[in-house]
């Protein structure tokens, strides 16, 4: 049974697949409304209504209270979550270091900009059919390596594992419930808890449609949908492998989208089989089988063509499984994150080599970067000018365009300036 139907290059088109419909944004909105107009009572009934607390627990915990758990977690746990923070954290710091304040040469003076982290940051954690220890690690590290002062981590997943996450991130403050409530939490405040400056991480459709109202009020990252993976193949590819890769993304969410572009209909085939024998044994088949419903198979004349649909489909993930992978990977234009070389799984990726996993879908890849220490920074200007002799000449473009725009008071401002200095 074919699981991935096949289509052709001239079908595909940008997964344009809206990420959340018009009756979650319509849900979202009035869910927000009354987090922003009520406050905390709003978010403990909302927070009671979904199951994530009773009426009488706290809302948020204090660092102590994450380290509690923290050390209630088995040594060998503890000691993965620690390694995977540690390589997040290098990856994070080594971002952020390569970013530079700037000092130029202006004419009169100088110019340049200084980098400024956020104050706030909240990071949003899924918890929906998994908690998501990693998703925690890679949102609040990433914050704190900028340079942000308070993290948050909002999750309706308030287990031990997540609370120990949260712990060796670093974290201030866990916000111990999900959806578009604990969106308004963060942008809006409540009694006892201050609003976020940015707020980052993925979400189920209400999360998102949240993101994207709160927007005008406070930063977030991006908008990401479902789960994507794209894997280039060549005739050399081991079908076992690139199975196995595309039942990892299946397996995320019933929403998520595994994909096959391959100039091989023998591997093509081999693929298929592979993914019908490893459904027998996955313990999330039911998920999986559903997810492959959403995928496809592009066969392609030849990998010039696969790669020109990996960059029309700009996808969150692209594995390229094929003879020069390294090459292949510098002619790709469009990708959320790429995982070059069979020895390079896709899900190392998830789970904290060092890059993050926060990455943009739906074809935003096109314009979108993934989730780095960048969300978390501003990039503040500054001009100097302490010569008016070397700066005279832009004094005189500037007045002159002024009066073009006809701003006059632009134009006297720049008058003033000179009288004073005559």
């Amino acid at each position: 049974m074919n699981l991935l139907r096949v289509m052709t290059p001239e079908s595909v088109s940008r997964l344009s697949k809206p990420v959340f419909s018009h009756e979650v944004e319509v849900q979202a909105r009035r869910i927000l409304d009354d987090v922003r107009e009520v406050g905390i009572n709003a978010i403990r009934s909302y927070a009671v209504q979904f199951g994530e607390r009773t009426s009488d627990e706290p809302l948020v915990l204090t660092p102590v209270q994450m380290h509690e758990a923290y050390e209630s977690l088995d040594s060998e746990d503890r000691a993965v979550l620690h390694r995977v923070a540690d390589r997040i954290k290098r990856f994070a710091d080594a971002q952020r270091d390569s970013i530079k304040p700037l000092t130029l040469d202006v004419p009169g003076g100088r110019a340049g900009h200084t980098i400024e982290p956020v104050h706030s940051a909240g990071c949003y954690a899924p918890a929906g059919r998994y908690p998501l220890p990693s998703s925690v690690l890679m949102t609040a590290i990433t914050a704190r390596s900028a340079g942000c002062r308070r993290v948050v981590v909002a999750s309706p997943g308030a287990n031990r594992t997540m609370l120990a996450a949260a712990h060796i991130a670093g974290a201030d403050e866990f916000l111990c419930i999900g959806g578009a409530h604990a969106i308004g939490a963060m942008a809006y405040g409540f009694e006892g808890f201050d609003r976020c400056d940015v707020i980052a991480g993925p979400g189920n459709a209400w999360v998102t449609a949240a993101k994207k109202i709160v927007s005008g009020d406070v930063g977030i990252d991006m908008l990401a949908g479902p789960s994507e993976l794209l894997v280039i193949a060549d005739e050399t590819a081991d079908a076992a492998v690139v199975a196995a890769d595309l039942m990892a993304q299946a397996e995320h969410d019933t929403e998520a989208v595994p994909m096959l572009t391959t100039s091989s209909p023998e591997l093509a085939d081999q693929v298929e089989f592979e993914l019908n024998k490893q459904l027998k044994s996955l313990q999330t088949a039911v998920t999986a089988r559903e997810a492959l419903n959403n995928g496809f198979i592009v066969l392609c004349e030849n990998i010039d063509q696969a790669i020109g649909t990996a960059n029309t489909l700009a996808p969150e993930h692209l594995q390229i499984n094929a003879i020069n992978a390294a090459g292949i990977a510098a002619r790709i234009r469009n990708a959320g994150a790429i995982f070059i070389g069979e020895n390079t799984p896709e899900v190392i990726g998830d789970y904290g080599i060092g890059p993050n996993h926060t990455l943009p879908t739906g074809g935003t890849a096109r314009f979108q970067a993934g989730l780095s220490v960048i969300n978390f920074l501003r990039l503040r200007t500054w001009i100097n000018l302490d010569d008016s002799v070397e700066s005279a000449e832009v004094f005189e473009d500037t007045k002159r365009l002024a009066e073009m725009e006809g701003l006059i008071g632009h134009r006297n401002a720049v008058l003033a300036r000179e009288c004073t200095t005559a």
